[in-house]
């Protein structure tokens, strides 16, 4: 449904003067950053060695561990129509991560509570090499930017890294308790936030450390910037930091009214990096500008709009924002709650456009590049695509017998790749009619 535009944004923020129409085409007009981007060479060069870690290798085995066909006797209460292509099935508890290597769209990589990681084929499930070593569930996953290494880490704080041609591992480092991981973005460079407030920063394989010391709580999500010059990081304790990745310094601090009053749960930028949107528990989703380090904009959903600001340190009982991410073609942005509300703010006017509401609580979102499509994965063990233009229902796939807890989508948009609570990692192929 649509909504005036006094309903679901603050009343008093400033205006957006980053943004701009052009004829019948809405675009976030582009803020200036540094002229062209760097050579990925340079950007490892500009790491300060600080600190420097053997690694081990050890040899993986090779199983096969994927079905074709729904499979019988799974644990869940979703049963029903399985609309997916292929099903990977090796993993033996709840499936947690999934990334997909963005060079070619061919491979995935899922990790799980059974302490395991696996490298397998999107087109027919088959396993390439498994992820040996890690002692906790395995949380975080990904592929580097040039699709030749591919990280994992466990709840611990164990990382590691394998060459994905060799299938062998090239580098491994203990960190502490892991709250998030995210390769850089154009370099051979791995960050992670851990619990003890840490973000990390190595050069890999060679170990090369960096450490961005942030307040005595969880740096609970983070960023790179696509500039790959900075990374935006948020906390526990409701405060936002943007760190210069180079001089290993925070630009921007964002607390108090500034920050969020609870812990931050999600974070993304625009194309260009001129944007940050940051979720919390407190329910807000605030917009701030990268360059400045000011919030210029912040929103609610309708149902706590109303409700008194939170205490520093309280949570909402029944609600929080869980992901969120901004449209490339459009000046949209779309926030997932907890309780199962899709928004689609208009970033021009800062109001609420659409809401689309889900049978249970949202888990990820994600845009659809070069479109105004957005994807929804949720609780109820369904991806759902939504047209932010209109905020209509587009489709629906279904499989899983449990909740999902995360899903990737392939560049082209063909092919969603879902993990779950029921043990299995889906590939769904992507229909629509309207393309």
């Amino acid at each position: 449904m649509e909504s005036e535009s006094d309903s679901g944004a603050a009343a008093d923020t400033p205006p957006l003067e980053t943004l701009s129409f052009h004829g019948d085409e809405e675009i976030i007009e582009v803020v200036e950053l540094d002229p062209g981007p760097p050579d990925p060479d340079d950007l490892a060069q500009e790491m300060e060695d600080v600190d420097f870690e053997e690694e081990e290798e050890e040899e993986e085995g090779n199983e096969e561990g994927w079905v074709l066909e729904p499979q019988e006797g799974v644990v869940g209460s979703m049963e029903g129509p399985d609309d997916s292509e292929v099903t990977f099935a090796l993993h033996s508890a709840s499936v947690f991560c999934v990334s997909l290597d963005p060079k070619t769209n061919t491979l995935a990589v899922t990790g799980g509570e059974d302490d395991k990681a696996f490298v397998w084929r999107l087109s027919d499930g088959e396993l390439l090499f498994a992820c040996a070593g890690h002692k906790d569930s395995v949380t975080c996953a990904g592929f580097s930017h040039d699709s030749t290494l591919v990280a994992t880490g466990d709840m611990s704080g164990l990382l590691k890294v394998w060459q994905v041609d060799t299938k062998e591992e090239v580098w491994s480092f203990e960190a502490g308790d892991l709250e998030w991981m995210e390769w850089h973005p154009r370099a051979p460079v791995l960050l992670a936030g851990t619990a003890d407030g840490n973000t990390w920063m190595w050069k890999v394989p060679n170990g090369d450390c960096k450490t961005f010391q942030g307040p005595n709580c969880p740096a609970t999500c983070g960023r790179v910037l696509p500039d790959g010059k900075r990374a935006v990081v948020g906390y526990e304790d409701g405060t936002i930091r943007i760190w210069d990745l180079k001089q290993g310094n925070p630009i921007h601090v964002l607390k108090g009214t500034e920050g969020h009053q609870g812990p931050l749960t999600c974070v993304a930028t625009n194309q260009d990096g001129s944007l940050i949107l940051t979720g919390s528990v407190d329910c807000q989703a605030k917009l701030v500008s990268a360059t400045t380090g000011k919030v210029v904009g912040v929103f609610r959903p309708e149902t706590v709009a109303s409700q008194p600001n939170l205490g520093e340190g309280e949570e909402s009982e029944s609600n929080s924002v869980e992901s969120l991410g901004f449209c490339s073609v459009m000046p949209l942005a779309a926030v997932g709650y907890l309780d199962g509300t899709l928004a689609i703010y208009d970033l021009s006017t800062q109001t609420l456009r659409h809401q689309c509401q889900h049978q249970s609580g949202i888990v990820q979102l994600l845009w659809e590049a070069g479109t105004a499509v957005v994807y929804t994965c949720s609780l109820d063990g369904v991806v759902r695509l939504w047209d932010a233009r209109t905020g209509r229902l587009l489709t629906d796939y279904r499989g899983h017998t449990a909740e999902i807890l995360d899903f990737a989508l392939s560049k082209d948009a063909s092919l969603v790749v879902t993990t779950s609570g029921d043990h299995k990692a889906k590939v769904f192929c992507v229909q629509r009619p309207d393309r």
